[in-house]
């Protein structure tokens, strides 16, 4: 029991140590007419994030990436929520599968200061 409590106390302060960063606020973006607004936006590495989406359109769009592992349907007036990361230092994509020619985006991810 002696034992125990002491590595029992050392294994909780090392595994809070070395958790996972969250980013704070959410990136909101928006789909209009097609576009994404903004079409860009810049994250640092190692932090898992949130993007939040509204259709500002009249029809039905599909936000998805390869690149970051997500799809989900957004219907018009609607705003979803996608989580993402973290990733490594680079550009990943983004765009609506309904409409691949016009809404597309990246994300530019960042070395941590």
């Amino acid at each position: 029991m002696r034992i125990a409590l002491p590595l029992t106390i050392l294994m909780s302060s090392t595994m809070a140590n070395t958790g996972i960063a969250h980013a704070q606020d959410p990136i909101r973006l928006e789909v209009k007419s097609h576009h994404f607004i903004p079409d860009h936006f810049t994250v640092p590495a190692g932090q898992r994030f949130v993007i939040e989406l509204t259709n500002h359109d009249d029809t039905v769009d599909e936000f998805e990436s390869y690149d970051l592992k997500f799809e989900k349907i957004v219907v018009p007036g609607g705003t979803i929520s996608v989580h993402a990361g973290p990733l490594h230092p680079g550009t990943y994509k983004f765009f609506d599968d309904y409409h691949p020619d016009s809404a597309t985006g990246t994300v530019t991810v960042t070395e941590a200061p």
